[in-house]
This record gives structure tokens, sequence and C-alpha cells, in this order.
């Protein structure tokens, strides 16, 4: 395991944030360019210190998940900070931390050791890591992680051995052995000094038990944050009661959702989200607070916060080169945008070339039929090339993925679609067809 662990090197990140507001547009309403704003966190705040951290939310999950990543318009942005290590993080997170996104979304045609070389080709300099010590990291990630797609997800945003690992739904669509699995192997890597930061709906007893800090949220507030073993005798102590033999994660669902009544008087009957009320009044609130304002003490006042970005690992030229060898790979390997395209346009050249072979010479006729041919050929030419509009619609998620984690410039990936799918897709048609006798 020591040394299947080598790509883990980095300490885990202090992540703080306070007063976090974000807003975005309702574009429900008709015929206006703006709708009103819809505010999905409210005042959220959080000091996350080196721990293996479970994110379970019943409906913003994904977005509190996407703002402290870096990975949300900044301009939904109202109030409040993200800071890691005490230092203000922008979008830029997201070149220098790791995301893996609730879908897997991986190239199909490529196996599993194709997709992690390829992360390690575009996301480890070339300057610090020669061709062999990329190969070695990728063999270490195999035999830690194996080959599942769920893994082969994980593995691909390990290669760079972020300390810092954010999960939207690790578990979905994964059976209950499987998702075990997978939550212990993030439950390792946290004990390696990884920061896991992930959301996770309805999980059972032994993988909630794992968890080391919850964060339980409602109605876009936080209505609990703290150490899991402590998160049922906090509701315990505001009135509500588990049945026994209850998963602690599905009553703390029932929880938000209403579903079970506290047994307490309330005196905040009319508080639009009480429970929320109930945690900033509670001494766990004022304790985490405190907290937060040590960690951010840490930085000297006199000293200005310097707002970090982050570049590329690798130039332009070299993004561009693995680019078109994987696009190069993946139309070999697909025959539907490969031979059928090339069969279907030999098949029109030839049926063209017979039905205007030989046409007379003499007026009206040669000019009607010359006429009739090129448009015919043009027709083809221009409806047989709108294929090329399907073949980004099929990668779109998986180029937005890619992109928004740093692995290419969006100016690689459109020339490499260019000069590897685009080009040899289009050249032949236009020498085919006009190869066609006519005459």
């Amino acid at each position: 395991m020591e040394k299947t662990m080598q790509y883990f090197q980095m300490p885990g990140p202090t992540v703080t944030f306070q007063n976090l507001r974000y807003c975005v547009q309702d574009n429900r309403v008709p015929c206006r360019k703006k709708g009103p704003e819809k505010e999905i966190l409210k005042n959220v705040r959080w000091d996350i210190v080196r721990v293996y951290q479970a994110d379970m939310v019943k409906v913003y999950g994904r977005r509190l998940l996407d703002v402290i990543a870096g990975r949300k318009n900044p301009a939904g942005l109202r109030s409040g900070e993200v800071m890691v290590d005490s230092k203000v993080v922008t979008s830029d997170l997201r070149l220098s931390s790791a995301y893996v996104v609730q879908d897997d979304i991986l190239m199909g045609c490529l196996s599993v050791r194709e997709n992690l070389a390829f992360s390690a080709n575009l996301r480890l300099s070339r300057q610090q890591y020669s061709s062999s010590d990329k190969e070695q990291k990728v063999n270490d990630v195999i035999k830690d992680l194996g080959g599942e797609k769920k893994r082969c997800s994980i593995g691909m945003e390990l290669i760079t051995s972020p300390s810092l690992l954010f999960l939207d739904e690790p578990t979905t669509g994964l059976d209950a052995n499987t998702a075990n699995s997978v939550i212990s192997l993030l439950h390792r890597l946290s004990r390696t000094g990884k920061t896991v930061i992930f959301s996770i709906h309805q999980p059972r007893y032994s993988i909630f038990r794992q968890f080391d800090h919850l964060t339980l949220m409602s109605i876009g507030e936080i209505i609990y944050a703290g150490a899991a073993s402590q998160a049922m005798s906090y509701f315990e102590e505001l009135g509500y009661q588990r049945d026994p033999f209850n998963n602690p994660a599905d009553f703390f669902l029932d929880i938000t959702n209403g579903d079970v009544v506290c047994t307490l008087e309330s005196s905040n009957i009319e508080e639009r989200n009480p429970l929320a009320l109930k945690y900033r009044e509670s001494a766990l609130c004022r304790q985490a607070a405190e907290e937060l304002k040590q960690a951010t003490d840490v930085v000297d006042s006199s000293v200005t916060v310097v707002r970090e970005k982050a570049c590329y690992a690798t130039p332009f030229h070299y993004q561009l080169m693995v680019l078109v060898g994987r696009t190069v790979k993946n139309t070999l390997r697909n025959p539907q945008t490969s031979y059928a395209q090339m069969a279907l346009n030999i098949f029109f050249a030839l049926l063209v070339g017979l039905i205007y072979y030989q046409i007379p010479k003499t007026l009206p006729e040669a000019l009607q039929n010359r006429i009739g041919a090129f448009f015919f050929l043009i027709l083809n030419m221009v409806f047989g090339n709108l294929s090329a509009v399907e073949l980004f619609v099929n990668e779109r998620a998986l180029f937005v993925h890619e992109n928004s984690s740093g692995y290419y410039r969006t100016s690689a990936y459109f020339l490499a679609k260019v000069f590897a799918d685009l080009l040899p897709n289009r050249i032949l048609p236009i020498f085919v067809f006009s190869a066609s006798p006519t005459t």
C-alpha cells in the first residue's frame, strides 16, 4: 500500500468560507431578458480543516459543491469568499483541485489505462514528470483503484496528486457493495492527508459510519455542521426521536423533509426554516464560528491576500498533439463515425457517376443535365457535412467536464477536432464527388 500511495503527497488543505450567498436568475418568466433572482445559498459558513468530509444535503448539495470548487459563474456570488489555506481562491481553483462529477464521463472507445494516461499526459507538467514517471503514476492508480468505471473517474482526478478532492454523488448508480467500496476508498484517501468533500443522498449505515464530518442543509441553509457521531444526539436534544433500527442517514433526511415531528414545543413556528435558526443559536454553531475566526486570523492582517491564478500544466502544442491522438483513436475504433461515413460517400459518388454518365452534349438537354448534376452534388455535400455538428453534441458533456477540470484549452480541442476528424471526413467527399464523371 505504501508503494501504490506515492501519488498522494501533499497534506490536506484547510477550506473555509463565511456568509456565502449565491443567487441565480429565474428564467421561467417569458418575454423577459432577466427573471427575478433566486437565492440558493443563504449566508452559509463552513470550516473544513484537514478532515474526511461528507457533505450530505437535501436539495442544494451540488450547487454548494460547485460554488466551493469554483465551477459556478462568479457573477452570482453576492457575498462571502472561499479560502483555501487562508488564501482567497477564484474559479481557477478548478485547475489545481480535483472534481469527480456525478455521471461517469469517459471516452468509451479508450481503455482504463488509456483514459488514465490521457489525464496524466495533459495534467502533469513535462518539465517535472518524464514519460516513465507518468506511466508509473498510471500503474500505481490502476493497482490501488482497480478498473471499475467509477474508480476510473476518480483515478483520472487523482493522477495530479490533488490535496483537495470534490465529488458529486459518488455512489449514484452503484450497488450497495460497490458503493461501500468506493466510500471506503475515499476514507482511505482521507487518511493520507487529503481533504475529501462530497455530496451524497441516503447512504446506508455502513457508509454513514465512515463519515468524520457531516453537514446537513435545508432550503439553502445549514441545519447541522459538525462531527457525524454527534449529529444524532444534537437532534435528539431538539426533540426529534429516531425509530429503533432506523438508519441515521434516513432519519436526518426525514427531518429535513419535515416527515419527523418535533416532540418539544417551538417558539419559532412562523420561521420559514426553524432548523437553521436553531442551529445558528446553538453552542455548536458558536463553536464553529470561533474555529472559523481562528482559522481566518492565521493570516497577518498587514498582508494583502493574494488571489492565486493557476495555469495549464502543458503547453498548447502538446495539448493539441494529445487530443489529436485521442480523436484519431476514437474515430478508428468507432465504425459508425469512420468506415460507415467513408462507405456512404463512395456509394453516393458511384451513384451520381452512374446517373450522369455519358449525358448528351446537345442543347438544351446538356445544360439542364449538368445543372441538375451540380445541384445534386452540392446538395449532398452540404447535408452530408451536417453530421459534423453531431460530433460535438455527442462529446459535449465530456468536453465541458475536461475543460472545466483544466485538461486543455478550448482552442486546442477545437483544432484537434478539425485536424483529426473534420478534415479527413470532409476532404474525401470533395475529391470523390469532384472526380465523378459528368460527361
